[in-house]
């Protein structure tokens, strides 16, 4: 099995659904400081700040995402990720045409749930509310493979 030492969570546009589950990642997989967290985007807005119901979302549980900029899916970024987590099927399949060296190493955020998260750009607070439902479930269920 493959040394798990960098992760990269990819959505579409780096500010929503990967910022997320970027920050909850990281904080769960605190005091493992070898293993590095960072996401990115397959068609990212280069340079925002995460969506303001993700950053409200997250401050409501003592989470600050405030200083996350967006940033564009590279193959530099491919290449340095030991694991590839994105949002939906479709995700993984554009990784993997992108850059075949990729396949084995991207999964679904919910792949343990065998579901996609969809993605609530533009969407009210409650659509947000439950990709971040859908995303603890993923976190849960990595950290848990990453430390067995």
């Amino acid at each position: 099995m493959r040394v798990i030492r960098h992760i990269l969570v990819v959505c579409v546009g780096n500010i929503c659904r990967s910022p997320m589950a970027e920050a909850l990642l990281r904080n769960a997989l605190r005091g493992q400081e070898e293993i590095t967290v960072e996401s990115a985007g397959l068609g990212a807005l280069v340079d925002w700040p995460a969506s303001e119901h993700a950053e409200v979302l997250l401050r409501e549980r003592g989470v600050d995402i405030s200083s996350h900029r967006s940033q564009q899916l590279t193959p530099e970024l491919i290449h340095k990720a030991d694991l590839i987590l994105v949002m939906e099927s479709g995700h993984k399949k554009a990784i993997e045409a992108q850059d075949a060296t990729a396949r084995g190493k991207v999964f679904r955020f919910g792949e343990w749930q065998d579901r996609d998260i969809a993605d609530p750009f533009r969407q009210p607070r409650e659509a947000f509310s439950d990709a971040l439902e859908k995303i603890d479930e993923g976190v849960a269920s990595w950290v848990e493979k990453l430390k067995a």
